[in-house]
């Protein structure tokens, strides 16, 4: 039963994960985080009034525990997803590491507070103070005047929207890069996370209150990675930062795995403070500056799907690992396992990241239609057709293919280049979208750095007007 208050902890990010970034992405943020906040306030308000009355049960308590989780899935890509519009995009770095400090502090002092308040008053106390915080965090949310951007389409609904980010992901290599990399990390950094108690406990020897001092330092060296991180990142790039995180993160827990000196270790824990802080706050901060606006929630909802499943796949490895061959040599072998996935960053390079310009572009021109058809109707075929020297066709359609995952991820379900056996240099671009609206979004969805990649394939057109787009929506 106590294993099960954290499966019914994590379980909701899987459930609910995915459709809470496209809910986010569709209504408004302010209002949703004021739904999501009261729903924990209710479901923490409950758990005290009911353990001050006596009647708390064990499942009663883990019924109530999803339901704060279900809460905390919904919250958090909302949350995460309005930093970008409180701050310009040159402090969004620093932001999103200052929004990583209270969870690290409160990783550090949580624990060890609710412990003593446990002991002196019971839990009824600790779950009425949890409930207060809520309501600090609305009276926050309702004072934000948010300046919702205005739109021009209907909304998406719920499912069409998750499967659209889901194909962003798919299809939006820098976003890849993160999220690989990010699995690739937090899947050998959960041994430290879950065999640390072990260590301490039966290896250090230390109890309940050694645990949280090593927890406070990783504490403090958080907060200490938070003031250095703009230093490090004006001297060092993106990936050489992230690099040097795992090689100490992976360090200090090959310390933790065999050394025994009680002040070395918490040193060390200083260091993987540090460490953490700075691969947390740098892949976060990529995941948000890697996506566009209209799906940077679905993106990070998906960012925190592997993070929590990572963690929690992870964690179950380590520990299966840790019964065979015991807790030291297993995450001993995690650091190993980390140090290994930085061959990943020749493959998987973050530095496209940083050179990404996804302001809106809208350069293209509305279409001129006789019948202007319903926004559910289609399939709609979209095609460009180019006349191209046959000396240079080669380049061209190697160059072309940079256009596909630039329409897959903005919503086309197929897309393909044909070239016309009758007619000498004549090529067709051609993709399929699921309606006319799913189109005009693509309209919006357009960016800068797209229209970079499309002017220089326009380049191989010779002939004297821009290359015929032709709409075609299929005929019931």
């Amino acid at each position: 039963m106590v294993a099960l208050v954290q499966s019914a902890t994590s379980l909701p990010v899987f459930l609910v994960g995915l459709p809470a970034g496209a809910v986010a992405d569709i209504v408004d943020r302010r209002r949703l985080l004021l739904v999501t906040q009261c729903w924990m306030l209710v479901a923490a308000g409950l758990l005290a009034v009911l353990t001050f009355v006596g009647l708390m049960t064990a499942t009663t308590l883990l019924a109530l525990t999803f339901a704060l989780g279900v809460g905390v899935a919904m919250n958090a890509p909302t949350w995460q997803a309005i930093t970008s519009e409180l701050v310009p995009p040159s402090e969004l770095t620093r932001a999103v590491t200052l929004n990583a400090l209270p969870v690290n502090i409160g990783r550090a002092v949580g624990p060890a507070l609710g412990g003593v308040l446990v002991a002196a008053s019971g839990p009824a106390l600790v779950f009425a103070l949890n409930a207060v915080s809520f309501v600090a965090v609305l009276v926050v949310v309702y004072r934000w005047r948010r300046e919702a951007p205005r739109a021009l389409l209907p909304a998406e609904r719920v499912i069409g929207a998750t499967l659209a980010g889901i194909r962003y992901a798919r299809h939006a290599p820098p976003l890849v890069a993160v999220l690989v990399r990010l699995g690739l990390f937090i899947v050998c950094a959960s041994a430290f996370w879950a065999l640390l108690p072990v260590i301490t406990r039966r290896d250090l020897g230390l109890g309940a209150f050694g645990y949280g001092l090593l927890l406070g330092c990783l504490g403090v060296g958080a907060i200490a990675g938070a003031a250095l991180l703009p230093r490090v990142k004006r001297r060092l790039p993106l990936d050489a930062v992230i690099g040097l995180a795992t090689v100490v993160f992976a360090v200090v827990s090959a310390l933790t795995a065999f050394w025994r000196f009680i002040p070395g270790l918490g040193i060390a824990m200083i260091l993987g403070g540090v460490a953490w802080i700075a691969m947390m706050a740098g892949l976060n901060g990529s995941a948000q500056t890697a996506v566009p606006a209209w799906v940077r929630a679905r993106a990070l909802g998906i960012y925190l799907l592997v993070f929590q499943g990572g963690l929690g796949l992870g964690s179950a490895l380590w520990g299966f690992v840790a019964e065979h061959v015991g807790a030291s040599i297993a995450l001993a072998s995690s650091a190993g396992g980390a140090l290994l996935g930085l061959a990943a960053i020749r493959r998987w390079p973050l530095r496209a990241v940083t050179t990404l310009d996804l302001t809106p572009s809208a350069h293209w021109p509305e279409p001129h239609l006789d019948v202007v058809p319903a926004p559910d109707e289609g399939p709609v075929r979209v095609e460009v057709e180019y006349r191209i020297d046959p000396s240079r066709a080669d380049g061209f359609t190697q160059a072309i293919r940079d256009l596909e995952p630039i329409r897959r991820r903005d919503g086309a379900v197929n897309w393909a280049v044909y070239q016309d056996p009758g007619q000498k240099g004549r090529y067709v671009e051609s993709f399929i979208v699921e309606s006319w609206v799913e189109h005009l979004r693509q309209h919006e969805r357009i960016t800068v750095g797209d229209r970079a990649v499309e002017e220089r394939i326009r380049r191989f057109h010779v002939a004297a007007t821009p290359p015929a787009v032709t709409h075609l929506i299929a005929a019931h």
